[in-house]
């Protein structure tokens, strides 16, 4: 394993019944980065970080957590974990479950620091079980971090918080990496992926399909979006040649097209009352949902 490499998943295959799950998947995980998981449901993302977890055992293949079998006290101490069905005691306070779960790391932080770093002191005296959905997974934060962890696995970490609440938890994660951390993020928000993640992997059907920055992933589409201002109707540049989608957004029409130029000229040569012509790259979203569609119809071919 290379030193370099703080989990890994190798040659990884994971069924259960009649599902496959995980299909000869190598994955890992880099000093110092923060990688995003991305891939439709039931790609694979929340069984890849079981298993490298020491949660489940792969069918074939290995796993590595800090060059040990991800069961070993050791490599354990060095995490923090965030999954999507978290259960904490109702009854103790936010600080107490901090304090609790802090011991069982060799150099927590404080309950005070972590208190700060996540933006919970308002909150530190509140039962857990009297605060809100998007207040609990703000407290689940809080206590997947407390042990300084070298390693943070979030599993959809911002499901159900407001804006507020979402922009406070990435800004803690851009410090934790600054810190010193690596952080594994699976998440259905794509812009939060985009603003967040050095390297992006994308699943679908448990193999991964395309990895690489944010630039590079983006590269790989050839996708792009027009945006305009245009008095021709969106039905009829819905029909045309290399127009996959049209939606609108107030008066701007949002194009996304296989051939911006040959779309771009037409609509000059159409309406010359066009206005506000932009030609954007594509982005994540567009790049993640070429890439996946690719994949879906190579196994339905």
């Amino acid at each position: 394993m290379n030193d370099e490499y703080l989990a890994e998943l190798s040659g990884v295959s994971k069924r259960f019944g009649k599902v496959l799950a995980l299909d000869g998947l190598n994955l890992d995980v880099r000093r110092g980065e923060l990688l995003a998981v991305l891939g439709p449901n039931g790609a694979g993302k929340t069984t890849a970080i079981s298993l490298m977890l020491g949660l489940q055992q792969p069918d074939a293949g290995t796993v590595s957590l800090f060059r040990l079998p991800p069961q070993r006290l050791e490599a354990r101490r060095q995490v923090g974990v965030m999954m999507q069905e978290v259960t904490l005691a109702e009854d103790l306070r936010v600080r107490e479950h901090i304090d609790l779960v802090g011991h069982y790391y060799p150099k927590p932080f404080t309950p005070k620091e972590v208190l700060e770093m996540t933006h919970m002191t308002p909150l530190a005296d509140h039962p857990y079980g009297k605060l809100s959905a998007g207040q609990k997974r703000q407290a689940q934060f809080a206590v997947a971090v407390c042990g300084r962890p070298k390693l943070l696995f979030l599993d959809e970490p911002t499901v159900g918080m407001d804006v507020q609440a979402r922009g406070l938890m990435w800004e803690t994660l851009r410090n934790l990496v600054t810190r010193g951390s690596s952080i594994v993020l699976t998440t259905h928000y794509l812009e939060e992926a985009q603003a967040l993640a050095d390297r992006v992997v994308v699943l679908a059907k448990g193999r991964l399909i395309a990895s690489g920055t944010v630039s590079e992933m983006r590269a790989l589409v050839s996708r792009k979006r027009i945006t305009c201002s245009t008095t021709l109707t969106f039905e009829e540049i819905a029909t045309w040649p290399g127009v996959e989608s049209v939606a609108r957004d107030r008066n701007l029409l949002h194009i996304t097209v296989a051939d911006a130029e040959e779309v771009a000229r037409r609509l000059l040569i159409a309406d010359p009352k066009l206005r506000e012509l932009e030609v954007h790259r594509a982005g994540l979203a567009e790049a993640f949902t070429e890439l996946t569609q690719e994949t879906t119809q190579e196994a339905t071919s």
